[in-house]
């Protein structure tokens, strides 16, 4: 197994420090807990360092609070200086962890995302039913509480064989110790090592799938993923073997309410839109939380093009015109959505 040498030194130098925050602090320079970071950068850095160095260096609290998106859920955000170690660390250690990657895992990745991740479920499904003249069908699966299950030994036994250096060791354990849901369990959803350590935790089950169950047609983004075959008692024979081994080597659980068996012509959804074999149309729940947010933060721009970015890849002239139409354009403020 390839070992990572020397990145503790590479992650705490201030020149690695200096990058992530210039990283870090895109978008948030409104934010008050920024401003007071920043206010003393160069002395908090070096301080920063001095700590990481001498392995003083302690995680601090969580601030938690809930929002509604419309679902109500609750956020755990880290102090301004732990979120500038999570991305020093992400910084060193991403492209190290990428390369062991499958190429059909899609989420929290460079150059990847949901679009490129529904555009190769299509192709797939293209493929698997040869350009739909066979019946295609689809396994599609979700993982139960994801985040709030992940169990902290699991997750250092993983990522423990590819170093040699035991501060960097001591450095992800304060991390990964630094928030449970249950004693020694669970991550918090906003850290950004969370998504890298996501990814490597799942990485397992992306290894399984392909190397042991030899499966051919599948995609994963963050806990959802799919498999696709023109035979259905196939894809009925994966799923206790996939399931045993979440359980048994991951410690999770397959959502019992969330497995679905179907076929590409009945409609399957999957991030966000259901993908029929030769379209796709916006989810329900989707649309309804977007016209949601929109009504809520109609006054910024970035959220409009955020949408209009998603709805243009597919054909949804109509629905752009609306978001448009309703949406402020010049400082004043129209009437909400509908």
């Amino acid at each position: 197994m390839q070992k990572l040498v020397h990145i503790y030194h590479n992650i705490i130098s201030t020149e690695n420090l200096l990058g992530a925050w210039r990283e870090f602090i895109r978008g948030k320079r409104h934010k008050l807990d920024v401003q007071q970071f920043s206010f003393r950068l160069m002395a908090n850095l070096l301080t920063l360092h001095s700590d990481l160095e001498n392995q003083t260096y302690r995680h601090g609290p969580y601030q938690t609070f809930t929002i509604v998106d419309p679902k109500l859920r609750i956020i755990h955000k880290a102090t301004v200086r732990d979120r500038l170690i999570h991305r020093a660390v992400y910084r060193q250690l991403y492209w190290f962890f990428h390369q062991r990657f499958i190429p059909d895992s899609y989420s929290c990745q460079l150059g990847k995302g949901t679009h490129k991740a529904i555009n190769c479920f299509r192709s797939l499904a293209y493929e698997v039913s040869q350009n739909h003249t066979k019946t295609c069908w689809v396994l599609k699966c979700d993982i139960k509480k994801f985040f709030a299950t992940i169990g902290h030994h699991i997750l250092k036994s993983i990522l423990t064989p590819h170093f040699n250096d035991p501060h960097l060791t001591n450095l992800l354990t304060k991390i990964i110790d630094s928030f449970h849901t249950e004693p020694n369990i669970g991550l918090p959803l906003g850290n950004l090592t969370s998504q890298l350590f996501a990814n490597v935790y799942l990485n397992q089950l992306d290894q399984f799938i392909k190397h042991e169950l030899k499966v051919k047609h599948y995609v994963r983004y963050a806990d959802d993923f799919v498999i696709l075959s023109p035979d259905k008692p196939q894809l009925e024979n994966l799923l206790p073997p996939i399931s045993s081994f979440l359980q048994t080597n991951l410690q999770l659980q397959l959502h019992p309410h969330k497995i679905f068996l179907q076929t590409i012509a009945s409609g399957v959804d999957f991030l966000g839109w259901v993908n029929f074999a030769d379209h796709r149309v916006l989810r329900t729940v989707t649309k309804r939380r977007m016209w949601w947010r929109l009504k809520v933060v109609q006054n910024k721009p970035e959220t409009t093009r955020s949408y209009l970015g998603m709805l243009r890849h597919e054909n949804t002239y109509k629905l752009q015109e609306c978001i448009t139409s309703y949406l402020p354009t010049d400082g004043s403020r129209r009437r909400s959505p509908k």
